[in-house]
């Protein structure tokens, strides 16, 4: 009878702790069919987790929403296309929207998805009323994304909307007239008219706007009324 292995000797938290340490997907996935034991230190693992990065990894819907169902800590999503991608759908995101963690998200990026729709992101938006911080640029994404982050993240203060060349002046409007402690917006690429950043400025004069160089004015004598 061979002798038990040293690593085997392990409690359970303290092999999930080590697996905590691992950042390879493929590193994890290998690690979780060794054994039960191994496995079940995965899983604690992943719920212990506070941030989470598939940027680079080749990710689809189901190997996303199956990771994502035992990070119950998360608070920061990183899902951004990279040089390999993660192929996620507007199927992914219903079934990401569907983890516990959602709700408890204050970071979530989606930067370069183009696999995405409007009816995606707002499925996943609609459960993460604790957003802070948002990356989407590099999206097909129109304003009923906008009105959907305007109705459901009271607290978002940084959104990034970068080459999101079909959103519109009014979406943009509603967004900064909802979210009133949005702190920055960047808005490089856009299609939309240097006077909406003007208007934006008369909705939330220290809000920052980027690319800085815009030329804006801010002189409230010179600036037009805004109703909304």
């Amino acid at each position: 009878m061979e002798p038990e292995a040293e690593i085997d000797r392990l409690p359970l938290d303290l092999l999930a702790n080590i697996f905590v340490l691992i950042t390879s997907f493929t590193d994890l996935a290998q690690a979780s069919g060794v054994c039960r034991k191994w496995k079940q230190g995965v899983k604690q693992s992943l719920g212990r987790r506070e941030s989470l990065s598939f940027a680079g990894w080749k990710m689809d819907d189901d190997s996303t929403a199956r990771v994502l169902r035992y990070a119950y800590s998360l608070r920061d999503l990183d899902i951004s296309r990279s040089r390999w991608g993660c192929q996620i759908s507007d199927t992914g995101l219903y079934r990401i929207s569907l983890a516990k963690c959602i709700s408890n998200l204050t970071s979530i990026s989606l930067w370069g998805i183009t696999g995405i729709t409007d009816k995606g992101v707002v499925h996943l938006i609609s459960r993460a009323n604790s957003l802070q911080r948002l990356n989407i640029g590099g999206t097909f994404i129109t304003d009923e994304s906008l009105y959907a982050i305007a109705n459901n993240c009271p607290h978002l203060k940084t959104i990034v909307l970068w080459s999101c060349r079909h959103v519109t002046e009014n979406g943009l409007l509603v967004l900064v007239n909802s979210c009133r402690k949005l702190e920055s917006i960047n808005v490089w690429g856009t299609r939309v008219p240097v006077e909406c950043f003007i208007a934006l400025l008369t909705i939330s004069p220290a809000l920052q706007i980027k690319p800085k160089g815009l030329p804006l004015s801010v002189d409230a004598a010179m600036l037009p009324p805004f109703v909304i």
